[in-house]
Protein backbone atom coordinates (compact mmCIF):
# COMPACT_ATOMS: atom_id res chain seq x y z
CA UNK A 1 0.00 0.00 0.00
CA UNK A 2 1.54 3.31 -1.05
CA UNK A 3 1.18 6.70 0.58
CA UNK A 4 -2.21 8.08 -0.56
CA UNK A 5 -1.00 11.46 -1.92
CA UNK A 6 -0.06 12.14 -5.56
CA UNK A 7 2.36 14.80 -6.67
CA UNK A 8 4.02 16.21 -9.75
CA UNK A 9 7.68 16.78 -9.00
CA UNK A 10 8.68 20.34 -9.86
CA UNK A 11 11.63 22.41 -8.72
CA UNK A 12 11.31 25.13 -6.10
CA UNK A 13 12.24 27.71 -8.72
CA UNK A 14 9.42 26.53 -10.96
CA UNK A 15 6.96 26.57 -8.07
CA UNK A 16 7.75 30.20 -7.27
CA UNK A 17 7.59 31.19 -10.95
CA UNK A 18 4.24 29.47 -11.47
CA UNK A 19 2.45 30.83 -8.39
CA UNK A 20 2.64 34.58 -7.61
CA UNK A 21 0.79 33.92 -4.34
CA UNK A 22 3.10 31.16 -3.18
CA UNK A 23 4.65 33.21 -0.38
CA UNK A 24 1.23 34.26 0.85
CA UNK A 25 -0.08 30.69 0.79
CA UNK A 26 2.84 29.12 2.62
CA UNK A 27 3.69 31.66 5.29
CA UNK A 28 1.69 32.54 8.38
CA UNK A 29 1.86 34.20 11.79
CA UNK A 30 0.71 32.20 14.80
CA UNK A 31 1.17 32.77 18.54
CA UNK A 32 3.80 35.41 17.90
CA UNK A 33 5.89 33.23 15.56
CA UNK A 34 6.38 33.60 11.82
CA UNK A 35 6.49 30.42 9.72
CA UNK A 36 7.72 30.10 6.13
CA UNK A 37 7.27 26.85 4.17
CA UNK A 38 7.51 28.51 0.74
CA UNK A 39 10.95 26.97 0.12
CA UNK A 40 9.54 23.46 0.58
CA UNK A 41 7.90 21.53 -2.26
CA UNK A 42 4.41 21.91 -0.79
CA UNK A 43 1.89 23.27 -3.28
CA UNK A 44 -1.73 24.35 -3.03
CA UNK A 45 -2.73 20.99 -4.52
CA UNK A 46 -0.53 19.00 -2.13
CA UNK A 47 -1.82 20.90 0.87
CA UNK A 48 -5.36 20.16 -0.30
CA UNK A 49 -4.58 16.45 -0.58
CA UNK A 50 -2.98 16.41 2.87
CA UNK A 51 -5.96 18.23 4.36
CA UNK A 52 -8.24 15.57 2.88
CA UNK A 53 -5.97 12.83 4.23
CA UNK A 54 -5.95 14.44 7.66
CA UNK A 55 -9.73 14.49 7.62
CA UNK A 56 -9.80 10.86 6.52
CA UNK A 57 -7.40 9.87 9.31
CA UNK A 58 -9.57 11.64 11.88
CA UNK A 59 -7.31 14.51 12.90
CA UNK A 60 -10.26 16.55 14.18
CA UNK A 61 -11.56 13.80 16.43
CA UNK A 62 -8.05 12.92 17.61
CA UNK A 63 -7.33 16.55 18.45
CA UNK A 64 -10.63 16.89 20.30
CA UNK A 65 -9.86 13.72 22.27
CA UNK A 66 -6.42 15.06 23.19
CA UNK A 67 -7.81 18.32 24.57
CA UNK A 68 -10.77 16.63 26.24
CA UNK A 69 -8.51 14.40 28.32
CA UNK A 70 -9.71 11.18 26.73
CA UNK A 71 -7.53 8.09 26.39
CA UNK A 72 -5.23 8.77 23.45
CA UNK A 73 -2.31 6.69 24.72
CA UNK A 74 -4.15 3.47 24.00
CA UNK A 75 -1.28 1.05 24.70
CA UNK A 76 -1.05 2.30 28.30
CA UNK A 77 -4.71 3.26 28.72
CA UNK A 78 -3.98 6.91 29.50
CA UNK A 79 -4.85 10.42 28.45
CA UNK A 80 -2.05 12.80 27.43
CA UNK A 81 -2.83 15.95 29.36
CA UNK A 82 0.15 18.23 28.93
CA UNK A 83 -2.11 20.92 27.46
CA UNK A 84 -4.15 20.99 30.69
CA UNK A 85 -1.00 22.23 32.43
CA UNK A 86 -1.30 25.44 30.42
CA UNK A 87 -5.07 25.78 30.83
CA UNK A 88 -6.33 24.06 27.67
CA UNK A 89 -7.98 20.74 28.50
CA UNK A 90 -10.66 18.94 30.48
CA UNK A 91 -11.95 21.30 33.22
CA UNK A 92 -11.16 18.90 36.06
CA UNK A 93 -7.63 18.32 34.74
CA UNK A 94 -7.03 22.05 34.30
CA UNK A 95 -8.23 22.60 37.89
CA UNK A 96 -5.85 19.92 39.18
CA UNK A 97 -2.94 21.40 37.22
CA UNK A 98 -3.66 24.84 38.66
CA UNK A 99 -3.74 23.38 42.17
CA UNK A 100 -0.36 21.73 41.60
CA UNK A 101 1.03 24.99 40.19
CA UNK A 102 -0.27 26.83 43.26
CA UNK A 103 1.52 24.33 45.48
CA UNK A 104 4.71 24.84 43.46
CA UNK A 105 4.50 28.60 43.77
CA UNK A 106 3.99 28.35 47.54
CA UNK A 107 7.18 26.31 47.86
CA UNK A 108 9.07 28.79 45.68
CA UNK A 109 7.79 31.65 47.86
CA UNK A 110 9.02 29.78 50.95
CA UNK A 111 12.44 29.16 49.42
CA UNK A 112 12.74 32.81 48.42
CA UNK A 113 11.79 33.80 51.96
CA UNK A 114 14.66 31.68 53.34
CA UNK A 115 12.64 28.79 54.77
CA UNK A 116 15.31 26.31 53.59
CA UNK A 117 18.24 28.52 54.48
CA UNK A 118 20.48 30.59 52.25
CA UNK A 119 19.87 28.83 48.92
CA UNK A 120 22.04 30.14 46.08
CA UNK A 121 22.48 27.02 43.93
CA UNK A 122 19.95 24.64 42.40
CA UNK A 123 21.09 21.16 41.37
CA UNK A 124 18.37 19.62 39.19
CA UNK A 125 18.77 15.88 38.58
CA UNK A 126 16.64 14.07 36.01
CA UNK A 127 16.96 12.43 32.63
CA UNK A 128 15.09 12.53 29.32
CA UNK A 129 11.94 14.61 29.60
CA UNK A 130 12.75 15.39 33.22
CA UNK A 131 15.90 17.25 32.17
CA UNK A 132 15.84 18.29 28.51
CA UNK A 133 13.07 20.89 28.82
CA UNK A 134 14.43 22.63 31.94
CA UNK A 135 17.93 22.52 30.46
CA UNK A 136 16.77 24.14 27.21
CA UNK A 137 14.91 26.94 28.99
CA UNK A 138 17.52 27.67 31.65
CA UNK A 139 20.21 27.82 28.95
CA UNK A 140 18.07 30.00 26.68
CA UNK A 141 16.64 32.41 29.22
CA UNK A 142 18.79 32.20 32.35
CA UNK A 143 22.13 33.48 31.14
CA UNK A 144 21.66 36.87 32.76
CA UNK A 145 19.54 35.62 35.66
CA UNK A 146 20.81 36.63 39.07
CA UNK A 147 18.33 34.69 41.17
CA UNK A 148 19.99 31.27 41.46
CA UNK A 149 22.82 29.34 39.85
CA UNK A 150 21.05 26.37 38.23
CA UNK A 151 22.74 23.20 36.96
CA UNK A 152 20.93 20.36 35.19
CA UNK A 153 22.48 16.90 35.51
CA UNK A 154 21.13 13.98 33.49
CA UNK A 155 24.01 11.70 32.48
CA UNK A 156 24.82 8.90 34.91
CA UNK A 157 28.50 9.47 34.08
CA UNK A 158 30.02 10.73 37.32
CA UNK A 159 31.92 13.39 35.40
CA UNK A 160 28.62 15.17 34.68
CA UNK A 161 27.75 15.39 38.38
CA UNK A 162 31.26 16.47 39.34
CA UNK A 163 31.24 19.25 36.77
CA UNK A 164 27.98 20.61 38.21
CA UNK A 165 28.87 20.48 41.90
CA UNK A 166 32.44 21.73 41.48
CA UNK A 167 31.28 25.34 41.65
CA UNK A 168 28.51 24.83 44.23
CA UNK A 169 28.53 25.35 47.99
CA UNK A 170 26.77 22.24 49.36
CA UNK A 171 25.37 24.23 52.31
CA UNK A 172 23.68 26.63 49.89
CA UNK A 173 22.47 24.02 47.39
CA UNK A 174 18.91 22.89 46.76
CA UNK A 175 18.80 19.33 45.38
CA UNK A 176 15.86 18.85 42.98
CA UNK A 177 15.10 15.27 41.96
CA UNK A 178 12.86 14.93 38.91
CA UNK A 179 11.47 11.51 38.07
CA UNK A 180 7.93 10.63 37.08
CA UNK A 181 8.13 7.20 38.74
CA UNK A 182 10.86 8.08 41.26
CA UNK A 183 12.56 4.83 40.28
CA UNK A 184 14.58 5.96 37.23
CA UNK A 185 17.91 4.23 37.85
CA UNK A 186 20.22 6.91 36.46
CA UNK A 187 18.42 9.69 38.31
CA UNK A 188 18.31 7.86 41.64
CA UNK A 189 22.02 6.99 41.47
CA UNK A 190 22.91 10.61 40.74
CA UNK A 191 20.60 11.78 43.54
CA UNK A 192 22.18 9.41 46.07
CA UNK A 193 25.64 10.63 45.10
CA UNK A 194 24.55 14.26 45.42
CA UNK A 195 23.17 13.57 48.89
CA UNK A 196 26.44 11.88 49.85
CA UNK A 197 28.36 14.94 48.63
CA UNK A 198 26.23 17.16 50.85
CA UNK A 199 26.62 14.88 53.86
CA UNK A 200 30.40 14.59 53.41
CA UNK A 201 30.59 18.40 53.30
CA UNK A 202 28.92 18.59 56.70
CA UNK A 203 25.42 19.64 55.69
CA UNK A 204 23.46 18.96 58.86
CA UNK A 205 20.25 17.71 57.21
CA UNK A 206 20.83 16.92 53.49
CA UNK A 207 17.26 15.63 53.06
CA UNK A 208 16.04 19.01 54.26
CA UNK A 209 17.48 20.47 51.06
CA UNK A 210 15.68 18.07 48.73
CA UNK A 211 12.67 18.82 46.50
CA UNK A 212 11.00 16.00 44.53
CA UNK A 213 9.15 16.45 41.24
CA UNK A 214 7.15 13.31 40.52
CA UNK A 215 3.87 11.65 39.62
CA UNK A 216 4.62 9.08 42.37
CA UNK A 217 4.69 11.09 45.62
CA UNK A 218 4.49 7.96 47.78
CA UNK A 219 7.76 6.71 46.28
CA UNK A 220 9.40 10.06 46.99
CA UNK A 221 8.27 9.91 50.64
CA UNK A 222 9.62 6.35 50.93
CA UNK A 223 12.95 7.65 49.59
CA UNK A 224 13.04 10.23 52.38
CA UNK A 225 11.66 13.46 50.95
CA UNK A 226 9.35 15.42 53.25
CA UNK A 227 5.80 15.63 51.93
CA UNK A 228 5.89 19.44 52.02
CA UNK A 229 8.71 19.43 49.46
CA UNK A 230 7.13 16.98 47.02
CA UNK A 231 5.62 18.64 43.95
CA UNK A 232 3.32 16.17 42.17
CA UNK A 233 2.09 16.17 38.61
CA UNK A 234 -0.56 14.08 36.92
CA UNK A 235 0.16 10.55 35.74
CA UNK A 236 -1.45 11.57 32.44
CA UNK A 237 1.41 14.01 31.70
CA UNK A 238 4.07 12.19 29.69
CA UNK A 239 7.74 12.69 30.51
CA UNK A 240 8.77 14.45 27.31
CA UNK A 241 5.67 16.63 27.53
CA UNK A 242 6.11 17.48 31.22
CA UNK A 243 7.96 20.81 31.11
CA UNK A 244 4.70 22.63 31.88
CA UNK A 245 4.12 20.69 35.12
CA UNK A 246 6.20 20.67 38.30
CA UNK A 247 9.09 19.43 36.13
CA UNK A 248 9.33 23.13 35.24
CA UNK A 249 10.13 23.94 38.89
CA UNK A 250 13.78 24.93 38.21
CA UNK A 251 12.54 27.23 35.45
CA UNK A 252 10.00 28.90 37.76
CA UNK A 253 12.55 29.15 40.57
CA UNK A 254 15.51 30.17 38.43
CA UNK A 255 13.71 32.63 36.15
CA UNK A 256 10.85 33.73 38.38
CA UNK A 257 7.16 32.88 38.50
CA UNK A 258 6.20 35.56 35.99
CA UNK A 259 8.49 33.95 33.43
CA UNK A 260 6.93 30.53 34.05
CA UNK A 261 3.43 31.94 33.63
CA UNK A 262 4.47 33.62 30.37
CA UNK A 263 5.84 30.29 29.17
CA UNK A 264 2.49 28.63 29.86
CA UNK A 265 0.51 31.39 28.17
CA UNK A 266 2.69 31.29 25.05
CA UNK A 267 2.07 27.55 24.82
CA UNK A 268 -1.66 28.03 25.43
CA UNK A 269 -1.83 30.51 22.56
CA UNK A 270 -0.33 27.88 20.25
CA UNK A 271 -2.81 25.34 21.67
CA UNK A 272 -5.67 27.58 20.66
CA UNK A 273 -4.21 28.08 17.20
CA UNK A 274 -3.85 24.32 16.70
CA UNK A 275 -7.41 23.71 17.90
CA UNK A 276 -9.21 26.37 15.91
CA UNK A 277 -7.21 27.42 12.83
CA UNK A 278 -8.39 25.94 9.54
CA UNK A 279 -6.18 23.02 8.39
CA UNK A 280 -4.61 24.84 5.43
CA UNK A 281 -3.59 27.73 7.72
CA UNK A 282 -2.65 25.65 10.76
CA UNK A 283 1.05 25.80 11.63
CA UNK A 284 1.48 22.34 13.23
CA UNK A 285 -0.53 20.72 10.43
CA UNK A 286 1.36 22.48 7.63
CA UNK A 287 4.65 21.46 9.24
CA UNK A 288 3.43 17.87 9.46
CA UNK A 289 2.36 17.96 5.80
CA UNK A 290 5.88 19.03 4.81
CA UNK A 291 7.40 16.34 7.05
CA UNK A 292 5.26 13.65 5.46
CA UNK A 293 5.86 14.87 1.93
CA UNK A 294 9.60 14.38 2.37
CA UNK A 295 9.50 11.10 4.30
CA UNK A 296 6.77 9.41 2.27
CA UNK A 297 7.12 10.86 -1.24
CA UNK A 298 10.81 11.74 -1.42
CA UNK A 299 12.31 9.02 0.77
CA UNK A 300 14.10 11.38 3.18
CA UNK A 301 15.39 9.61 6.26
CA UNK A 302 16.55 12.63 8.26
CA UNK A 303 15.42 16.17 9.10
CA UNK A 304 17.91 18.83 10.16
CA UNK A 305 17.17 21.70 12.56
CA UNK A 306 19.59 24.61 12.86
CA UNK A 307 19.13 27.26 15.51
CA UNK A 308 20.66 30.51 14.35
CA UNK A 309 20.77 31.73 17.92
CA UNK A 310 23.25 30.60 20.56
CA UNK A 311 20.51 30.68 23.19
CA UNK A 312 18.65 27.93 21.31
CA UNK A 313 21.64 25.62 20.95
CA UNK A 314 19.88 22.87 22.93
CA UNK A 315 16.75 22.93 20.76
CA UNK A 316 17.91 20.11 18.40
CA UNK A 317 18.61 17.85 21.40
CA UNK A 318 15.19 18.62 22.85
CA UNK A 319 13.51 17.84 19.53
CA UNK A 320 15.40 14.57 19.15
CA UNK A 321 13.62 13.13 22.15
CA UNK A 322 10.27 14.74 21.42
CA UNK A 323 10.09 13.57 17.81
CA UNK A 324 11.99 10.28 17.78
CA UNK A 325 10.74 8.92 21.10
CA UNK A 326 7.19 9.86 20.15
CA UNK A 327 7.06 8.74 16.53
CA UNK A 328 9.87 6.21 16.23
CA UNK A 329 7.33 3.38 15.96
CA UNK A 330 6.79 0.54 13.49
CA UNK A 331 3.28 -0.69 14.29
CA UNK A 332 -0.21 0.76 14.64
CA UNK A 333 -1.93 0.98 18.04
CA UNK A 334 -3.53 -2.35 17.11
CA UNK A 335 -0.09 -3.93 16.63
CA UNK A 336 -0.23 -4.15 12.83
CA UNK A 337 3.00 -3.51 10.90
CA UNK A 338 3.05 -0.20 9.05
CA UNK A 339 3.47 -0.05 5.29
CA UNK A 340 5.37 3.26 5.31
CA UNK A 341 8.24 4.96 7.15
CA UNK A 342 7.52 6.81 10.38
CA UNK A 343 9.67 9.50 12.03
CA UNK A 344 12.86 10.60 10.30
CA UNK A 345 16.05 10.98 12.29
CA UNK A 346 16.12 14.47 13.82
CA UNK A 347 19.51 16.12 14.03
CA UNK A 348 21.00 19.57 13.82
CA UNK A 349 23.22 22.19 15.36
CA UNK A 350 23.87 25.88 15.73
CA UNK A 351 24.55 28.38 12.96
CA UNK A 352 27.03 29.60 11.93
CA UNK A 353 29.11 26.74 13.36
CA UNK A 354 27.16 24.18 11.35
CA UNK A 355 27.92 25.96 8.09
CA UNK A 356 31.58 25.04 8.53
CA UNK A 357 30.80 21.45 9.40
CA UNK A 358 27.74 19.77 7.91
CA UNK A 359 26.45 22.16 5.25
CA UNK A 360 28.86 20.72 2.70
CA UNK A 361 26.71 17.58 2.62
CA UNK A 362 23.48 19.57 2.60
CA UNK A 363 24.53 21.59 -0.45
CA UNK A 364 26.49 19.06 -2.50
CA UNK A 365 25.93 15.63 -1.00
CA UNK A 366 23.81 12.88 -2.51
CA UNK A 367 21.25 12.88 0.32
CA UNK A 368 18.17 15.09 0.26
CA UNK A 369 17.75 16.54 3.75
CA UNK A 370 14.90 18.94 4.59
CA UNK A 371 16.35 21.76 6.69
CA UNK A 372 14.60 23.89 9.29
CA UNK A 373 16.04 27.23 10.37
CA UNK A 374 15.02 28.81 13.69
CA UNK A 375 16.08 32.40 14.40
CA UNK A 376 15.09 35.52 16.33
CA UNK A 377 14.71 39.04 14.95
CA UNK A 378 15.92 40.63 18.18
CA UNK A 379 19.51 40.07 19.30
CA UNK A 380 20.30 38.48 22.64
CA UNK A 381 23.59 40.26 23.25
CA UNK A 382 25.04 43.71 23.79
CA UNK A 383 27.74 43.49 21.15
CA UNK A 384 27.92 45.54 17.98
CA UNK A 385 24.72 44.98 16.01
CA UNK A 386 26.89 43.71 13.17
CA UNK A 387 27.06 40.35 15.01
CA UNK A 388 23.32 39.74 14.87
CA UNK A 389 23.03 41.10 11.35
CA UNK A 390 25.72 38.68 10.20
CA UNK A 391 23.98 35.81 12.00
CA UNK A 392 20.61 36.45 10.36
CA UNK A 393 22.15 37.20 6.98
CA UNK A 394 23.89 33.83 7.05
CA UNK A 395 20.66 32.09 8.09
CA UNK A 396 18.65 33.56 5.23
CA UNK A 397 21.50 33.10 2.75
CA UNK A 398 21.74 29.39 3.50
CA UNK A 399 18.05 28.87 2.73
CA UNK A 400 18.38 30.85 -0.49
CA UNK A 401 21.50 28.93 -1.53
CA UNK A 402 19.96 25.53 -0.82
CA UNK A 403 17.05 26.45 -3.06
CA UNK A 404 18.82 28.27 -5.91
CA UNK A 405 22.07 26.32 -6.17
CA UNK A 406 24.71 27.46 -8.64
CA UNK A 407 25.75 26.05 -12.00
CA UNK A 408 29.43 25.61 -12.89
CA UNK A 409 31.45 24.05 -15.67
CA UNK A 410 33.45 22.42 -12.88
CA UNK A 411 31.25 19.69 -11.36
CA UNK A 412 33.11 20.00 -8.04
CA UNK A 413 32.04 23.65 -7.80
CA UNK A 414 28.44 23.09 -8.92
CA UNK A 415 25.52 23.30 -6.48
CA UNK A 416 22.43 21.38 -7.66
CA UNK A 417 19.99 23.50 -5.66
CA UNK A 418 16.30 22.62 -5.30
CA UNK A 419 17.01 21.63 -1.70
CA UNK A 420 14.17 22.41 0.70
CA UNK A 421 14.14 24.48 3.84
CA UNK A 422 11.60 26.06 6.16
CA UNK A 423 12.13 28.96 8.55
CA UNK A 424 10.66 29.87 11.92
CA UNK A 425 11.25 33.44 13.09
CA UNK A 426 10.72 34.52 16.68
CA UNK A 427 10.47 38.24 17.35
CA UNK A 428 12.59 37.69 20.44
CA UNK A 429 13.72 34.78 22.62
CA UNK A 430 11.54 35.13 25.70
CA UNK A 431 9.33 32.80 27.80
CA UNK A 432 6.17 33.39 25.77
CA UNK A 433 7.80 32.79 22.39
CA UNK A 434 9.59 29.67 23.63
CA UNK A 435 6.36 28.36 25.12
CA UNK A 436 4.66 28.81 21.74
CA UNK A 437 7.60 27.28 19.88
CA UNK A 438 7.77 24.15 22.04
CA UNK A 439 3.99 23.70 21.92
CA UNK A 440 4.15 24.02 18.14
CA UNK A 441 6.63 21.15 17.99
CA UNK A 442 4.47 19.06 20.33
CA UNK A 443 1.39 19.50 18.15
CA UNK A 444 3.38 18.91 14.96
CA UNK A 445 4.58 15.61 16.45
CA UNK A 446 1.00 14.67 17.37
CA UNK A 447 -0.31 15.59 13.91
CA UNK A 448 2.38 13.47 12.27
CA UNK A 449 1.43 10.53 14.49
CA UNK A 450 -2.27 10.75 13.61
CA UNK A 451 -1.48 10.88 9.89
CA UNK A 452 0.97 7.99 10.20
CA UNK A 453 -1.44 5.89 12.25
CA UNK A 454 0.73 5.45 15.36
CA UNK A 455 0.63 6.21 19.09
CA UNK A 456 3.05 9.04 19.95
CA UNK A 457 2.63 8.76 23.72
CA UNK A 458 4.30 5.48 24.66
CA UNK A 459 8.02 4.67 24.52
CA UNK A 460 8.52 0.97 25.07
CA UNK A 461 11.65 1.05 22.92
CA UNK A 462 13.48 2.84 25.73
CA UNK A 463 13.07 -0.04 28.14
CA UNK A 464 14.84 -3.08 26.68
CA UNK A 465 18.42 -1.84 27.00
CA UNK A 466 17.81 -0.71 30.57
CA UNK A 467 16.31 -4.11 31.45
CA UNK A 468 19.37 -5.85 30.05
CA UNK A 469 21.70 -3.52 31.98
CA UNK A 470 19.87 -4.39 35.19
CA UNK A 471 20.07 -8.08 34.31
CA UNK A 472 23.84 -7.83 33.84
CA UNK A 473 24.22 -6.09 37.21
CA UNK A 474 22.11 -8.68 39.03
CA UNK A 475 22.79 -11.94 37.20
CA UNK A 476 26.08 -11.56 35.34
CA UNK A 477 26.75 -12.21 31.67
CA UNK A 478 25.57 -15.78 31.25
CA UNK A 479 23.32 -16.14 28.24
CA UNK A 480 24.54 -13.03 26.45
CA UNK A 481 26.23 -13.01 23.08
CA UNK A 482 30.03 -13.51 22.96
CA UNK A 483 30.70 -9.88 22.03
CA UNK A 484 28.79 -8.50 25.03
CA UNK A 485 30.45 -11.02 27.37
CA UNK A 486 33.90 -10.07 26.08
CA UNK A 487 33.27 -6.34 26.44
CA UNK A 488 32.08 -6.77 30.04
CA UNK A 489 35.06 -8.98 30.88
CA UNK A 490 37.47 -6.50 29.36
CA UNK A 491 35.96 -3.53 31.20
CA UNK A 492 35.30 -5.10 34.59
CA UNK A 493 37.76 -7.98 34.76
Amino acid sequence: MGWPVDHERRTLGELFADDPKRLERLTLDAAGLYFDWSKTHLTEDLVGQFVALADQRGIGAARDALFAGKIVNTSEGRAAEHTAERGEGAPESVAQARAFHKRMRALIDAIEAGALGDIRHVLHIGIGGSALGPDLLIDALGRDAERYDVAIVSNVDGAALEEAIRRFDPNATLLVIASKTFTTSETMLNAASALAWMAEAGVEDPYGHVVALTASPDKAMEWGVDETRILPFAESVGGRYSLWSSIGFPVALGLGWDAFESLLEGAAEMDRHFRFAEPARNAPLLAAFADLYYTQLRGCETRAVFAYDERLRLLPSYLQQLEMESNGKRVTPEGEALAWPTAPITWGGVGTDAQHAVFQLLHQGTRLVPVEFVAAVEAGDHQDEAHHQALLTNCFAQGAALMAGKASDDPQRAYPGDRPSSTILLERVDPASLGALIAFYEHRTFANAVLLGINPFDQFGVELGKQIAKSIEQEGTEGFDPSTQALIARAFG
